[in-house]
């Protein structure tokens, strides 16, 4: 239960929900514990006149005794019908309250564990799967809330009618209540034995099915990979051999679960014969009469159900526990970047590598290795390598996706650390090199990162981004819906997309990741005209493969596994005659080819 002790904070919040099942389940319980108590006077009315109803028998008197015996047995079942009224009545208000906590706490708890993934870092989601993190916020918590709801409520009715009816039974007689809870020992030993195993067992169903959920999401999301592989057949196959790994495991829980109905009826069985045959007995030495025992009867059957539910109970609680864990292994995972400053200012743009050195922690990887470069306000500097040099290294770090394992990243003078991270991240408008779009609309994905509602304006950045032209030739035009990471579009058109959506927040400083390599000539020509202008007065750093000749950089550097080999101006490079001046050299004579 240690695991389930993370609940406790949930049940303390909604604890007159809790606090007024518990009446409710006791007033339904007191109620029900009264109908076989009614049972009994009406069975021993009978029995105790049956004897004068024949001694009557040929007497006016006995037509009388049988009106008075009927109308006695009719009042008692109607007050049989009335208790059960009762009792209904307070079982509803139990799950109104009891089960409507658990639908609250689910509530509250998916909330905290999707606000808590939102603050984990870049580095926690590379070692994650989104099909793992998926099942934990759904299928994990649906468990735990099994627990908060049914198993809590069918708990505490447990408690309750083994209170109320033991107490009703002792009240008749110590030696035949003693007789029918003897095999209640027994059961507790199975319970105990049982709930071990179903613990275990639901611990690796959960990991399994959480396995199961990230194969069926990346298929998902690379369906266009495994349709151009045609591996759809061997997709299908590994997906079934998983599935029938995960029915063998879910079947062997199953079968650990059907032993205990069994077993709870073979005790209430017992139970029962035992009831009769000592009852008996006790009845012909005059201790308790016969309603007695059909009084106890329908106590041990009453318990049936209840008793039966500890097995299913268990169970619950076991795998409650066990998806628990899995839940507050990610809700004690901290985040290692941590927003320790509150500070809303503007950024004035003024950039600073510092000797920095950065080791990817889920691989490491050294991606930077002593990379020191200046940037003063309002500059424009491109950073070009080879893949894997480094270059959307210096991205993430100036937006913290990451910090920096030696050296200091300065903004402004101040070491980005020392920074409101919200405010740093709002203030700098990021292109990544692999764009993401959400399914919705065009409008609602540009202004993303903006309060603004304004079409006018978002139309605008559409049109700085060169993809207005594009958009309009949709059928709902900017309202028109994106399919699952915009597939719906063209690599192009969401790269321009992404662009808009950075500019449109009206940032000062500007981060853009090879964000035109999917885009024609003439398009590129369009959108670097309008950088040429919008970022006259801001910090920009681009980040390529290609070299612009129609944006005048204050800076470029070049990147080789993680170092700076070459920086200086265009002119600069050019007369060293090095990688940059090579790579210009060849891009110059593939665009006279084609031209």
């Amino acid at each position: 239960m240690k695991q389930l002790a993370y609940l406790n904070k949930y049940f303390l919040k909604y604890r007159w929900h809790l606090l007024g099942g518990i009446v409710f389940v006791f007033i339904s319980n007191y109620f029900r514990v009264l109908q076989p108590q009614m049972i009994r006077e009406a069975l021993d009315l009978v029995v105790e006149n049956i004897a004068l109803y024949e001694l009557y028998e040929g007497f006016a008197l006995q037509r009388a005794l049988y009106r008075i015996i009927g109308s006695a047995l009719l009042f008692f079942g109607a007050l049989v019908l009335v208790l059960a009224l009762l009792m209904g009545v307070f079982m509803y208000f139990m799950r109104q309250t009891i089960i409507v906590m658990s639908r609250l706490v689910e509530y509250d708890l998916r909330k905290e564990v999707f606000a808590h993934y939102t603050r984990l870092d870049l580095a926690f989601y590379k070692r994650n799967k989104t099909g793992d993190l998926m099942a934990r916020i759904t299928e994990d918590v649906s468990k735990v809330r099994m627990y908060i709801g049914p198993a809590v409520l069918y708990g505490i009715n447990l408690i309750s009618l083994f209170i109320l009816v033991i107490q009703s039974m002792l009240s008749v007689s110590w030696t035949l209540t003693m007789y029918c809870l003897m095999p209640l020992p027994l059961l507790s030993i199975s319970i105990y034995y049982v709930s071990n195993l179903i613990n275990k067992k639901s611990e690796i169903i959960q990991q399994k099915l959480a396995s199961l959920n990230s194969t069926a999401q990346e298929v998902y999301s690379g369906i266009r990979v495994v349709k151009s592989y045609v591996q759809e057949a061997p997709m299908i196959r590994f997906f079934a051999e998983e599935s029938e790994d995960y029915k063998g495991k879910a079947l062997g829980l199953v079968k650990v679960n059907a032993f205990f109905y069994p077993l709870m009826l073979l005790l209430i069985g017992a139970s029962t014969i035992i009831t009769v045959y000592v009852g008996g007995l006790q009845v012909a030495q005059g201790s308790v009469t016969p309603g007695n025992i059909a009084e106890f009867v329908i106590y041990v059957n009453m318990l049936t159900w209840p008793v039966t539910a500890i097995g299913w109970i268990a169970s619950i609680i076991q795998q409650a526990a066990a998806s628990q864990k899995r839940i507050n292994e990610f809700l004690q995972t901290q985040p290692t970047i941590l927003n320790e400053v509150h500070d809303s200012s503007h950024l004035v743009g003024h950039i600073e590598f510092d000797s920095v050195s950065f080791t990817y922690p889920d691989t490491g990887i050294q991606a930077l290795r002593k990379a020191s470069f200046e940037l003063k306000p309002g500059q424009k500097m491109a950073i070009i390598g080879r893949t894997g040099s480094g270059k959307t290294t210096i991205a993430d770090l100036l937006v913290r996706m990451y910090d920096v394992s030696s050296g200091t990243i300065r903004i402004d003078g101040r070491d980005i650390r020392q920074h409101d991270l919200s405010n740093l991240r709002e203030r700098i408008g990021y292109v990544p090199q692999d764009v993401f779009l959400f399914s919705d609309t065009i409008t609602n994905n540009v202004a993303f990162g903006t309060t603004t509602d304004e079409a006018a304006e978002v139309e605008q950045f559409a049109r700085y981004a060169a993809v207005y032209e594009d958009i309009n030739d949709l059928p709902q035009r900017f309202d028109t819906v994106l399919g699952e990471r915009g597939v719906t579009l063209s690599g192009g058109q969401k790269q321009r997309v992404s662009i808009a959506r950075a500019l449109i927040k009206k940032p000062d400083i500007v981060i853009l990741d090879d964000c035109l390599s999917a885009v024609d000539t003439n398009t590129e020509k369009q959108i670097l005209g309008y950088f040429t202008e919008a970022l006259s007065d801001k910090t920009a750093i681009i980040i390529t493969h290609r070299i612009y000749s129609l944006l005048q950089f204050d800076k470029i550097i070049v990147l080789q596994d993680g170092c700076i080999i070459e920086e200086g101006t265009h002119d600069q490079l050019m007369a060293r005659k090095g990688y940059y001046a090579e790579l210009y050299e060849r891009q110059t004579v593939e665009e006279n080819t084609v031209g």
